[in-house]
């Protein structure tokens, strides 16, 4: 390694849930700065969920970022002239920032209403095993799983 890690920046806790993953997802979802905005879309979609699914809404969030993360991805290796796509596992920060991010891909593509409404709606089929998103994750798992016989690459 040629250099020194940067230190990890560990933002504020969120007002609503005093919850640090929450803001770091409101982070994610942000778009050109407009925080207050993002916040108003993600409270909006809890709010949503709360009326469908079981439980509290904070905890029906943690459970979707859970179950969307993945365990393995696939890295580009470059040996002797090849490129291998060579699995790797992934740490719970990493699987963390990948699932927020396709679960806010997924929302984004899908038609129509409102982003609160379609952050919901993907949370939903996260749930159910559906979406995007999940389709995402699996995708990824079978790359990982397909090029396992170049896991010796891991370096």
């Amino acid at each position: 390694m040629r250099r020194t890690k940067p230190q990890k920046r560990i933002p504020a806790p969120d007002a609503v849930y005093s919850d640090k993953t929450v803001s770091k997802f409101i982070n994610r979802l942000m778009i050109k700065g407009k925080k207050a905005v993002a916040e108003g879309v993600f409270y909006q979609a809890l709010d949503l969920l709360e009326g469908k699914a079981e439980g509290k809404p904070i905890e029906v969030f943690h459970q979707v970022l859970k179950k969307v993360a993945p365990r393995v991805k696939v890295k580009a290796r470059r040996v002797g002239g090849a490129t291998y796509q060579v699995p790797m596992e992934v740490t719970e920060d990493d699987g963390e920032a990948l699932g927020s991010r396709w679960l806010i891909a997924a929302a984004r593509k899908r038609a129509g209403r409102s982003m609160s409404e379609k952050l919901a709606y993907e949370m939903q089929d996260v749930l159910k095993g559906l979406g995007a998103a999940m389709k995402k994750r699996e995708e990824t798992h079978r790359m990982a799983e397909a090029n396992r016989a170049f896991a010796h690459f891991r370096f």
